[in-house]
């Protein structure tokens, strides 16, 4: 069954005008029913009272040079024409209220006529499904005053049929998510959710971000990227201005961040601008925001609210408008219930909070991270460095195995190439250079655990019951507390533990053997997964 045709848009007070010579120039409400090819079953014209006496006019024109055509009118009476609020509020009202019946009748909507902010109120219709109808575009003859049809366009904006469109947008998200991993195949699937939803959110919106994160996991690299890719999107025009918060001090820190004024102080010999002055349309990057003090962070919070501070010794205040990413490895609501961190600042920071994971969560990713530090000390050092086959695969095999801890994270793992490709006899790193550098970790990774196992067990028993346990268990219980904190379950960390047991077939439920060895010690999954 062919459908009726049916057009409705806008009587166009100006280019549907004309009386005594109205046949010698192009009117689009006419014109769209003298289309051959295009029969119009049925032309809905709106328009207000004003234009009464035209909209006659022109259904009598369009009965004169098309009969089949029925038209319609419909009164819409606007007060400002030019007020979005307004004319979409009446243009949904009447989409609303239109008999659509889309089985039997194809929809067009004429977008020749009408003010600019009616043809972009007919895309947003149509766009959320409110009319279902394609775009129809008309172009004059190339003389007006031929008074012909000239040519129509038909648009279809269901982006879902423009498979090239679809496939660009999807390309650039994964270039800029690409790009802010470095260019790195991360396998992690958790890892590349985050980084997708971090890019969309560095894309679209200028609220501070928080990155958490052990140490060494990555978040300054993520800063610095987060603002090349906003750079290169033409989002910032300022500079990028990092600060590690752990090495501001008292009227340092206030100096340091908020500027000062000439003899604010003893030393104050000239006027200093302050790092958030530096950061005007860029990026601030605060490292280990919660070790600021409280009176920083009081200033701080106004200055992301209000874009304006005051520094030291001043008595007129400056702008700068930034935008914030603020990288932590504490637990900042811990610090609130501690007094040590404001209340309202955590709040206006824990908008985009993004926590990355430590490299010991994302085993799965040391390869391709392990190529990228290769790559880094060639371009540092401008020195190709290579594995032979037997150390690079030895070396991946410690690497993503329980043995390595990488307890400073890509840190260790930075540290780690660069030593084994100095020691890299003719641009190879061999086996006897990887042994070396397993060793070498293990032996790091061993005295640091010793220092973490005692603290960690003198907070989870007491030093009184710490001194009870001979070193052996006290290793031991360390190393095992460790490993249930990798771990996002009892089961999970008990695969971990009795791998060669499970192997051999001689562990029947490794939970419960974890479970019996915590309970030793007057010890639980709770307790010890949160410590």
């Amino acid at each position: 069954m062919t459908k009726r045709r049916v057009v409705i848009g806008f009587l166009g007070t100006s280019l549907d005008a004309g009386k005594h010579n109205r046949w010698e120039r192009w009117r689009p409400t006419v014109a769209v029913c003298q289309h051959e090819d295009m029969v119009v079953d049925r032309i809905e014209i709106i328009h207000d009272n004003h234009a009464e006496t035209l909209a006659q006019r022109i259904t009598a024109d369009i009965a004169q040079v098309s009969p089949e055509t029925e038209a319609r009118c419909h009164v819409m009476n606007l007060k400002n024409p030019w007020d979005f609020g307004e004319v979409y509020a009446a243009m949904h009202d009447f989409a609303r209220a239109y008999p659509f019946d889309p089985d039997t009748e194809e929809y067009f909507v004429n977008i020749t006529t009408g003010t600019h902010v009616a043809q972009i109120c007919w895309f947003l219709l149509i766009e959320a499904h409110y009319i279902p109808a394609q775009i129809l575009q008309l172009t004059p003859p190339r003389r007006w005053q031929d008074g012909g049809p000239g040519k129509y366009d038909i648009i279809d904006i269901n982006l879902a049929r423009y498979d090239h469109i679809a496939t660009r947008f999807k390309a650039e998200q994964a270039e800029g998510s690409s790009f802010l991993k470095s260019g790195i195949a991360t396998r992690n699937a958790a890892f590349n959710r985050m980084i997708d939803r971090i890019e969309q959110v560095a894309i679209r919106s200028r609220a501070p971000l928080l990155l958490t994160g052990p140490t060494g996991a990555g978040k300054s690299q993520l800063a610095q990227r987060i603002y090349a890719l906003k750079k290169a999107r033409h989002q910032v025009r300022g500079d990028f201005v990092e600060v590690n918060c752990a090495t501001l001090r008292g009227d340092g820190a206030m100096s340091t961040l908020f500027g000062h004024a000439k003899g604010a102080f003893t030393g104050a010999l000239q006027d200093r601008a302050g790092l958030l002055r530096k950061a005007d349309g860029g990026i601030l990057f605060l490292d280990e925001i919660g070790e600021l003090g409280i009176d920083e962070q009081a200033m701080i919070l106004r200055a992301i609210e209000e874009k304006r501070f005051l520094p030291m010794g001043a008595d007129k205040e400056v702008a700068s408008d930034f935008q914030l990413i603020a990288g932590t490895n504490r637990d900042l609501s811990q610090d609130v219930g501690q007094g040590k961190f404001r209340e309202d600042l955590l709040a206006r920071l824990n908008l985009w909070t993004f926590e990355l994971p430590s490299l010991a969560d994302r085993r799965e990713d040391i390869e391709p991270n392990l190529d990228f530090e290769l790559r880094s000390y060639a371009a540092r050092e401008n020195e190709h460095i290579t594995f032979n086959r037997e150390a690079r695969a030895r070396y991946l095999a410690f690497a993503t195995s329980p043995e390595a801890s990488w307890n400073a994270n890509f840190r260790d793992l930075g540290a780690s190439v660069t030593r084994m490709a100095t020691f890299a006899p003719l641009g190879r790193i061999t086996e006897e250079v990887v042994i070396e550098e397993i060793a070498r970790l293990k032996r790091s990774w061993s005295r640091t655990g010793a220092n973490d196992g005692h603290t960690l067990l003198a907070t989870l028993l007491g030093e009184e019951e710490l001194r009870a346990l001979d070193l052996f268990d006290q290793i031991q219980l360390a190393s095992v507390i460790r490993v249930c904190r990798e771990h996002s379950s009892l089961s999970a960390a008990g695969r971990t533990l009795f791998a060669a047991s499970r192997a051999r077939k001689t562990s029947a439920n490794d939970a419960d053997r974890l479970k019996k060895y915590l309970a030793r010690f007057g010890l639980d999954w709770q307790t010890v997964s949160q410590a």
